[in-house]
């Protein structure tokens, strides 16, 4: 049984030679147009945020505007199921056709759609394309993190996927700079919002000329298509092999000891998603409430909380980044959860002015947002190359679906214990001790191994 299947950390081996992984500028490459693509990912869904109310009155009926709050959720709710569809697929896809060609398809289909969403002449159209444009918002995840967990040196990984992960709250503060640059343009200025995520497909252009697929995927690629021809020969394969011609799905699977790793990460992914709904989606309130109290604009104050928020996770991933390949992948991740425990009661009771607010706010997102960008640095490395992908993107975008659902019922929360901070203290800081409580069990220390083949 390997170090992989008994959850053991490896023993440790000398750092690999730089003749055989080292930072090529095909590497730094593959990172760049990631990083674009993520970012943009970023972007849209944080758009989404600031222009779904705008765009639901632009659209709706009337009755749809006296329910406005059920059907700017159902927008949500609707770019949240399709990333989740689309992530799931795309795994397979990555695993075979290649991370490369995926990644590109990603960025099209969500550049066409979120161009497309632009147009929206009705509420129903727009739910239904944002379901869609949603799909390839998920379908990138998968594909750019195994991209760049099988091209970056063992002991850099870890900084790489959380410089990818980063772009993703680049997205979001640029997201809100547009919008307070377009927002003057009048009534359509949420189409102008939309239509400026249609640029993503430029990407493409880099993408297909500067990045290759991992010779870790190629070499998995060639075994597989010549165990092919030899059993359509009637020629024998060998057994590692035959694996190779089983759906990458299965083949992860059906070995208990990664079906049980993959569930613990389901478990710790859909931990942060709980928390990070459950608390950020109130933080820009409570801000605003307390501007409010003071004589001061709510508004102005809340979408500052916002930004405040999403910016601070910028350095929050980055750092987390370092820290995985100074410390180790578990020892930092329980350093950001128990951080977040301990900033969720701090924020909600014991801040009293909107401009304790925003340093705090900032705190949060550094720790509650920066928390994510283990998963792209950690779960590539439990998981081998023939599914990975698929593993990686069936727990990230699973997380979606059962964050999504439990988050539902914070509203309902809310009203039994008779508020905002007492419900998102309570949510928030049990999903945290549950995220504390498991990360020692996920796997084993991967800290500067190479990835399972």
């Amino acid at each position: 049984m390997s170090d992989l299947q008994n959850d053991v950390s490896p023993p440790r081996t000398p750092a690999p030679s730089p003749a055989v992984r080292h930072i090529d500028k095909s590497s730094r490459r593959a990172l760049f147009a990631s990083w674009l693509g993520w970012t943009f990912d970023g972007f849209e869904t944080y758009a989404l945020v600031l222009v779904g109310p705008t765009a639901v009155m632009a659209v709706g009926t009337e009755a749809q505007l006296a329910d406005l709050p059920t059907y700017i959720s159902g927008l949500l709710a609707a770019t949240l199921a399709g990333w989740a569809l689309g992530g799931i697929l795309a795994g397979f896809a990555a695993d075979r056709l290649g991370r490369r060609r995926t990644l590109i398809l990603s960025i099209l289909w969500y550049a066409l759609f979120t161009g497309l969403t632009a147009l929206a002449p009705d509420y129903w159209w727009l739910l239904t394309l944002r379901f869609i444009t949603g799909m390839g918002l998920g379908a990138e995840w998968g594909s750019a993190t195994t991209l760049i967990g099988e091209l970056w040196p063992d002991r850099s990984r870890g900084r790489a996927a959380a410089v990818l992960q980063s772009g993703f709250g680049v997205g979001a503060v640029i997201a809100a700079l547009a919008w307070y640059l377009l927002e003057p343009a009048g009534d359509n200025a949420w189409r102008y919002l939309f239509l400026t995520g249609t640029l993503p497909a430029l990407i493409v252009l880099y993408v297909r000329r500067a990045v290759r697929d991992p010779e870790m995927w190629t070499s998995v690629r060639d075994r597989r298509r010549k165990a092919k021809a030899a059993q359509e020969a009637g020629s024998a394969v060998a057994a590692a092999d035959r694996e190779l011609l089983r759906s990458p799905f299965t083949a992860v699977f059906s070995h208990a000891h990664l079906r049980r790793r993959a569930l613990r990460l389901l478990l710790l992914t859909v931990v942060s998603v709980i928390g990070l709904y459950a608390v950020s989606a109130w933080i820009p309130a409570y801000t605003a409430q307390l501007a409010m109290d003071t004589g001061e604009t709510g508004t102005r104050w809340g979408a500052n909380a916002g930004l405040v928020f999403n910016g601070a996770s910028v350095p929050g991933y980055l750092l987390l980044g370092y820290l995985a390949d100074r410390w180790g992948r578990k020892p930092t991740m329980l350093l950001y959860y128990s951080v977040s425990a301990a900033v969720v009661p701090v924020f909600f009771f014991a801040v009293h002015t909107p401009q304790a607010a925003l340093a705090v706010a900032a705190v949060a997102g550094f720790f509650i947002l920066g928390q994510f960008a283990w998963m792209p640095i950690y779960m590539p490395e439990l998981f081998p190359t023939s599914g990975r992908a698929t593993a990686i993107s069936t727990v990230f975008n699973s997380a979606r679906i059962a964050g999504a659902l439990v988050t539902l019922g914070t509203g309902m929360l809310i009203s039994l214990l008779g508020g905002i901070t007492a419900a998102a203290t309570v949510v928030g800081v049990v999903m945290y001790v549950i995220a504390i409580a498991t990360v020692w069990f996920v796997g084993p220390e991967t800290k500067g191994q190479p990835l399972p083949r």
